[in-house]
């Protein structure tokens, strides 16, 4: 026993030696997700991150196990698959290779790695994945209170079309039955017998669910599932379910529904009407039992339904709820539903029924009152603190029968009331009282863009008038996309850490199902914002499972002559250039680049490479002798003109210019994809498109581009159309026209981004350091002076409508790419290598900014202090980064206070010092 003992010990030493400071595997994903329950691959990539201590760290081999039970993996028996070792510094998206996986299973897996040392890991973290089930074996049954062909709601997509016509939304209105968009309540009982081994939920409720089991929420999502055009994808959510959330004997299945997108008839305010049926639900239930037999439990005529105690429910109008419509117990056992009614088959949505794999939208901040004002006896206008996508939760005693009505707003009038006028009114939530002590209640179906929240005929906190309820607590739950954050910014300069606040809460307001204009007035998924904002996007979030939900959007909405619209979904179609701008609808080119760029995944080119191609062809079918001339231009440029169309710039030349882009960009796919007819075909056409360009709107005399404005000079300098021996002459111009003005920017939503990375690419950092590190409009700063939370649509929020828009927030890409220096390399996608360059500029003296990678955090961090320049950078295990200082830098280099003249570096954390 004594031997066994020192055996153990010498063993456990030995492993202990091996380990330390060795490279471990952590973060382990599949499809980009942890641990997901609907995995829709049949050969999964599988990924982890490495960590150690120790620098210049990198894997040389991996094994992989892949097994049906957590026991097996525990007893290293990959029973599914066991790669061996294979010779690989590959980490990351690793195609699974192992037995065929089954439909609806769950699957358990782990890795080991070896160390450029040859020296090998722990096993990691047991990580899983469920594969989704086949559309055969869904069989949806979708069911509800009325079919589409009794609820009197428009047949078919024409409806969409018909968006400000005030007479027949209001036939429309009094033609439906109120149960054609009314909240409903379903249940279903059923019995459990026998010890459960797993429950697995597939939901889908249109257009919004909230689903309970025995009386508790599965799930933390709030408007559930995530937007679709429905005539072409219907997302559903998947659930495991715990033994706690099941028992022995009778179980329930309650489901709350919702209109959402889905049905956005209503009064009060709404932007659109669109209508693709009455709510419905679509719910399949498999146990497995631990004997090893099944049962299953549908959506099917042997439901039950009663409407909701929420009366009233819009996303743009508002909710109202009645607190004495609640039926206790409703979606527990033992509550007699007799008085219920037998649901009916409704028709199903036309969508491609899809899981969802993009993250939910959850409730992520909830704020107090700031400060609050009495106008006049018993009328209360609170300041929350924050603007915000979201909703309010209340507290309230009073009488039975008692309403509260709650008005949100993103501003005030002059008077200190809440002022919807810019933002969509009327909009509002109100609720009835049931009269038993203190009620707590939140719309479940419904949100709006907010700061202020003004209750009228109220108390507030103590009762002085006894006819009056009392609101005894006040909160703003602030809602959005639970993808997670990635980035972190912090410099010496005030304006920019307060600027990227505001980027960052409108951005956050907007992180919906789809990225949004604005959390009030449209909530619709304007395309452009998405690329133009787009590395700013992704510095900031994990997007690597929301933006393949946005490409299969975008190809949902494609149409069949390749047009792109400018809104996806497109729940309403405005027309004309609304419809279709360039620079809107080459997202549906350029987003797929950049998602490769910097999460070094091809599979968006690889499957939406021929809705790339269409769209370029679509415009070539638009254009006459390669110019487009069509679309909104550089939208919202800076001027006294009223916003709107470009008016500094010729629309002409912004339409052909992102022509040319999406051009180039099908030609690097095409070659990417080793396509060898389209590489020829789309190179010949980018050529084509420059040359056409270059001869339309470059003035060889002045060098100058179109009306010599700075998006006019900026595009073609960005996009590489000018001739490099203009360049130099074209860069003066433009540089002439900024400090002409100033040193103020004209361009708008459009040509930001272009003019930024165009002085950033080109040495002329101060130059966008002066520009935006002022207090005045247009710029960020005379944001702040005024006093705001979000950013807004014009840079003098007086003259805009929104109060929380982010399509001005191009500047987040200057902050991590040029400031803090963390610059991704085009030749190895996914920061498989970087640079890290740091601008030094105006009077800053430190910048700080994290990244989280797909291979573990990037960190860079310079000071200026006693005449030296300090940079802290961090660099992930099996990554190598390549340091540029400033050209300022003249001096003698340390890294950990040795000296040192190369700076290619391995993974590790580094400090690096030399005199400016």
């Amino acid at each position: 026993m004594k031997n066994f003992k020192n055996i153990v010990l010498a063993l456990a030493f030995f492993v202990t030696f091996i380990s330390k400071g060795q490279v471990s595997a952590v973060h382990l994903t599949t499809e980009m997700t942890v641990n997901p329950l609907a995995v829709t691959e049949n050969q999964p990539r599988l990924s982890w991150q490495l960590v150690s201590k120790e620098f210049n760290s990198s894997q040389i081999g991996y094994q992989i196990l892949v097994a049906s039970s957590e026991e097996k993996l525990k007893i290293d028996e990959g029973d599914i698959w066991n790669s061996g070792r294979v010779n690989s510094n590959k980490n990351l998206q690793i195609t699974y290779g192992g037995s065929p996986l089954k439909n609806q299973a769950k699957y358990f897996w782990k890795v080991k790695v070896w160390n450029q040392s040859g020296k090998f890991s722990k096993w990691s973290e047991t990580a899983s994945f469920r594969i989704a089930p086949l559309d055969s074996t869904l069989n949806p049954i979708w069911i509800g209170a009325i079919t589409k062909a009794n609820s009197h709601l428009p047949e078919g997509r024409n409806y969409h079309t018909a968006t400000f016509n005030r007479q027949k939304k209001d036939a429309i209105i009094n033609a439906s039955d109120s149960l054609s968009r009314r909240s409903i309540m379903l249940r279903k009982p059923f019995t459990i017998a026998k010890e459960i081994k797993e429950a697995v939920v597939y939901i889908s409720g249109l257009g919004h669910y909230e689903l309970t089991i025995n009386g508790k929420k599965i799930g933390n999502s709030e408007f559930a599932p995530l937007w679709t055009d429905y005539d072409k994808t219907v997302n559903y959510n998947t659930y495991e379910l715990s033994a706690k959330e099941l028992k022995n004997g009778e179980n329930v299945i309650g489901v709350l529904l919702g209109n959402g997108m889905y049905n956005t008839l209503a009064e009060r305010y709404t932007k659109f009407f669109v209508s693709f049926g009455p709510p419905t639900l679509f719910l399949k239930m498999k146990v497995v039992y631990k004997d090893g037999s099944e049962d299953f439990i549908k959506s099917d005529e042997t439901w039950k339904y009663s409407k909701s105690p929420i009366t009233y429910n819009s996303l743009f109008g508002g909710e109202d709820y009645n607190a004495n419509l609640e039926q206790k117990g409703w979606n527990e056992a033992g509550f007699n539903d007799s008085d219920w009614k037998k649901v009916v088959v409704q028709e199903a949505p036309k969508g491609v029924l899809r899981a969802q794999t993009a993250p939910p939208i959850t409730i992520q901040k909830q704020y107090n009152v700031a400060s609050v004002k009495e106008l006049k006896p018993n009328f209360y206008v609170f300041n929350m603190g924050q603007n915000l996508s979201g909703f309010t939760t209340i507290k309230v005693k009073g009488k039975k029968g008692q309403t509260v009505r709650v008005w949100v707003g993103e501003g005030l009038n002059d008077d200190g009331t809440i002022g919807q006028g810019r933002s969509g009114k009327p909009y509002y939530y109100d609720y009835t009282l049931k009269g038993e002590g203190i009620e707590e209640w939140q719309p479940k179906f419904s949100y709006y863009g907010f700061q202020y929240v003004q209750i009228e005929n109220i108390n507030y906190k103590k009762t002085k008038n006894k006819n009056l309820p009392t609101l005894v607590d006040l909160k703003s739950n602030f809602i959005y996309n639970s993808a997670g954050e990635a980035g972190t910014f912090e410099s010496s300069n005030t304006i920019f850490n307060k600027t990227h606040e505001l980027i960052n809460n409108s951005i956050k307001s907007n992180f919906q199902s789809v990225f949004t204009d604005c959390p009030q007035r449209e909530k619709l998924g304007w395309l452009e914002e998405i690329h133009l904002n787009g590395p700013g996007l992704m510095f900031n979030y994990n997007l690597q499972s929301y933006i393949p939900s946005t490409m299969q959007n975008i190809s949902d909405s494609q149409r069949e002559n390749g047009l792109i619209p400018s809104i996806v979904p497109e729940y309403v179609i405005f027309g004309g250039d609304f419809t279709d701008s360039p620079e809107w609808g080459v997202t549906g080119v350029i987003l797929p680049w950049m998602y490769y760029q910097y999460y070094g995944d091809p599979s968006l080119i690889e499957k939406y490479y021929p809705v790339m191609k269409k769209y370029v062809d679509y415009l070539t079918s638009k254009s006459t002798n390669h110019i487009v001339s069509h679309g909104l231009g550089d939208w919202y440029d800076y001027g006294t003109h009223a916003a709107g169309y470009s008016k500094n710039s010729p629309i002409a030349l912004s339409a052909t210019s992102h022509y040319f882009y999406g051009a180039s960009l099908v030609a690097k796919a095409a070659k990417l994809l080793h396509k060898t007819d389209d590489i020829a075909k789309y190179e010949t056409l980018t050529s084509e498109i420059k040359n056409a360009f270059n001869k339309e709107f470059f003035n060889p005399e002045t060098k100058q581009y179109g009306t010599n404005s700075q998006f006019s000079n900026a595009v073609p300098v960005f996009m590489d159309i000018v001739e490099p021996q203009n360049k130099a002459a074209v860069m003066q111009n433009l540089l002439a026209d900024i400090k002409a003005k100033g040193d103020r920017l004209t361009t708008g939503d459009v040509g930001n981004r272009y003019l930024f990375q165009t002085l950033a690419q080109n040495g002329e950092n101060e130059t966008m350091y002066k520009m935006n590190n002022h207090y005045d409009a247009p710029g960020y700063g005379f944001q702040i002076k005024f006093g705001l939370t979000t950013l807004t649509e014009q840079w003098d929020p007086r003259k805009g409508n929104s109060w929380n828009h982010f399509m001005l927030g191009q500047i987040e890409e200057w902050f991590y790419q040029s400031l803090a220096g963390i610059m991704a390399d085009d030749q190895k996608p996914g920061f498989k290598h970087f640079f890290i360059q740091p601008e030094i500029v105006g009077d800053m003296t430190f910048v700080k900014a994290t990244y989280q990678s797909i291979y573990g955090t990037i960190a860079a961090a310079w000071e200026k202090k006693d005449g030296k320049l300090i940079l802290k950078v961090e660099i992930p295990v099996n990554t190598t980064a390549t340091i540029k200082l400033p050209v300022s830098v003249q001096s003698e280099i340390k890294i950990n206070g040795k000296l040192a003249k190369d700076l290619n570096l391995g993974s590790g954390k580094y400090t690096i010092e030399c005199k400016i």
